[in-house]
């Protein structure tokens, strides 16, 4: 489709409304919404290359992911940004952590998959608590005696991790230093309740990638660094952007 400059600014001008006041990103499919004319997805897309250029000096930028298109705060200014709201990110178990990466990368899987590799049973408030934050969800049955849940992660797990698909989670051997294990508090108390400090050291020391490696070959025993480097990679992955999709933060940054 044709048009004239002045009618591809509104449409930019528009689009960049749109996108500064919604709090969620937004797919190019709603954003052709704005619009009597049908505009295609192509002349949308046009737009956003723009806005993400136009945007590209800027403290707030503009970015794709899973769900759609949003602005979000540039990672270098996210902690002076904090200042304004100050908050302590939430941080998960090992537990909850080393689950919720079996099932990211090794998707769909059924709790006695997530158990298998883990070598310890798996407690159902783990997975609520996994769910209740919006990251995983039962996508299908496993057809075999029982047909468990098939769990996945979403949209909004990509989104908060500021990815738009699963082949950018990083891999294991491109993972950043370990943490040590005080690092990571638990806020999920319950999820181990009752389960005892011997069991809560097993898991801990659970050889996680040694026994995704298994499912596929017969790989031998890694220690169990391994394990506490995918759930350091989780972890990190959700420090670095639980502040940046705060609608707050970046309404704080075009204001000033």
């Amino acid at each position: 489709m044709d048009l004239q400059p002045s009618d591809f600014a509104q449409i930019k001008r528009a689009v960049e409304a749109a996108l500064l006041a919604s709090s969620e990103p937004v797919p190019v499919t709603d954003l052709r919404q704005l619009f009597d004319e049908d505009y295609g997805a192509d002349v949308i897309r046009r737009v956003l290359e723009e806005l993400k250029g136009d945007w590209s000096e800027r403290g707030v930028e503009l970015v794709n992911v899973a769900s759609g298109w949003r602005f979000q705060v540039r990672p270098e200014f996210q902690q002076r940004v904090d200042r304004l709201n100050p908050q302590k990110p939430p941080r998960y178990s090992r537990a909850v952590l080393e689950t919720l990466a079996i099932i990211a990368y090794k998707q769909p899987v059924t709790r006695g998959d997530i158990e298998e590799i883990r070598g310890v049973s798996v407690s159902s408030n783990i997975l609520k608590v996994l769910e209740a934050r919006g990251w995983i969800d039962v996508v299908g049955h496993r057809e075999t005696p029982g047909r468990p849940a098939l769990f996945s992660t979403t949209k909004s797990f990509l989104d908060d991790l500021g990815l738009r698909t699963l082949d950018e989670l990083p891999p294991l051997e491109d993972l950043g230093t370990l943490v040590d294990s005080t690092d990571i508090e638990e806020t999920a108390d319950s999820v181990d309740e009752g389960a005892g400090q011997k069991a809560d050291a097993e898991e801990e020391a659970a050889p996680v990638q040694e026994l995704i490696d298994e499912s596929e070959s017969d790989a031998t025993e890694s220690s169990a660094a391994d394990a506490e480097k995918e759930a350091t990679a989780v972890q990190e992955l959700i420090d670095e952007s639980e502040s940046e999709t705060a609608e707050s933060s970046v309404e704080a940054s075009v204001q000033s």
